[in-house]
């Protein structure tokens, strides 16, 4: 039997409500394989603790971790705490000391579902976006002078390393080179930042000579927001800076259904460290406790973990049976038109992983 040790941080808001779901449909994928199983290790690290203690996870949180084959996060943010404690002491610090530099999200319409975007349909959207997670802008460079006088400043330093760009990129490159349409789109400012988007075009172009079989293209990231909305089918894997990839993977997220249904995995692709699975939702706390969060993205983002783990047709199974039941269209929670719960939504897609896998 192979067993699987997930670590798993349900988090604030709605990220225990959503979290129980995606724990449930890889219980499903367990008894559907047979073979398998997973072991959950649940840490009680979020705001709540941070209030208590004074931290958002103990000092040895990484060495604890970093046993784990994943982490399993559902989601971090509280009101009571601000959002550059809890995302940087937390989210950031485990991004970082495990290497996660590789921010794997997936922009793909599902069938059963409508974009926004007027006749488009999920044949026009669907590709991925790589952000590179570990340094660009959200550096920790930086600082405040003459705070709480007419003369006070704010200076916050980008940092762009060779290693650091030249890993994602490559990533990138690899990626998309093992895909039908063999695409890579760059994001870039070039013509506005002046020293680190040069650089990274550099980049973009050197490391392209060792792929001569990916069509790839730099666009300005003002222009390829309009191009998200415009023309979503012409883009296959994009590739992005920290805070541009931040952006851009939201508005693929609205384009694709809703922040909602966005899954993502924060990769350390050499193996070394666990890699962490999370929805792209926040925590939502003006609905916790209500029980109508959807569950999709935490399910979605177990799908991706799955493949991560090298079950890429227990994967498929999950990402079918999301997609069953969306076609079905019985089983909807609020943001998606219907009155199901959190629970109800998942449980619909447990059982589409059961009945799916009898008929194949």
């Amino acid at each position: 039997m192979k067993r699987y040790e997930i670590a798993l941080i349900p988090g604030d808001g709605i990220g225990p409500e959503v979290a129980r779901e995606g724990v449930k449909a890889l219980e499903a994928v367990a008894r559907v394989h047979g073979g398998l199983s997973f072991r959950f290790t649940e840490f009680p690290w979020n705001c709540a603790y941070y209030l208590e203690h004074g931290v958002m996870m103990p000092a040895d949180a990484l060495d604890v971790l970093k046993n784990y084959h994943c982490i399993f996060l559902g989601a971090i943010g509280h009101p009571a705490v601000p959002d550059h404690v809890s995302v940087w002491d937390l989210i950031l610090k485990i991004r970082r000391g495990f290497q996660q530099y590789v921010n794997l999200r997936p922009v793909k319409l599902l069938r059963g579902l409508s974009s926004p975007l007027r006749e488009k349909g999920p044949e026009d959207i669907d590709f991925i976006v790589l952000r590179e997670n570990t340094e660009g802008e959200y550096s920790n460079m930086g600082g405040r002078l003459h705070q709480g006088t007419p003369y006070e400043m704010a200076v916050q330093n980008s940092v762009f390393t060779r290693f650091g760009v030249e890993r994602v990129v490559r990533y990138a490159y690899r990626l998309a080179a093992s895909r039908p349409k063999k695409k890579l789109t760059g994001a870039t400012k070039s013509n506005g930042i002046n020293f680190a988007m040069p650089f990274w075009d550099e980049v973009f172009k050197e490391i392209g000579q060792e792929f001569p079989e990916v069509a790839a293209n730099l666009s300005h990231i003002d222009a390829l927001a309009s191009f998200f909305v415009s023309r979503p089918e012409t883009f296959d894997v994009v590739v992005a800076s920290n805070l541009f990839g931040d952006i851009l993977t939201d508005l693929g997220g609205a384009i694709a259904g809703g922040l909602g249904m966005a899954p993502s995995g924060n990769i350390n692709p050499e193996g070394t460290y666990p890699s962490m699975f999370e929805p792209v939702h926040g925590s939502a706390p003006d609905i916790a406790g209500k029980g109508i969060a959807n569950p999709v993205g935490q399910i979605w983002s177990a799908s991706l973990m799955l493949d991560h783990l090298g079950e890429p047709e227990l994967a498929k199974l999950v990402l079918d049976s999301i997609e069953n039941v969306l076609v079905a269209g019985e089983v909807r929670t609020p943001d998606l038109g219907g009155k199901a719960t959190t629970a109800e939504m998942g449980d619909a897609i447990c059982r589409a992983v059961l009945s799916e896998s009898e008929l194949r």
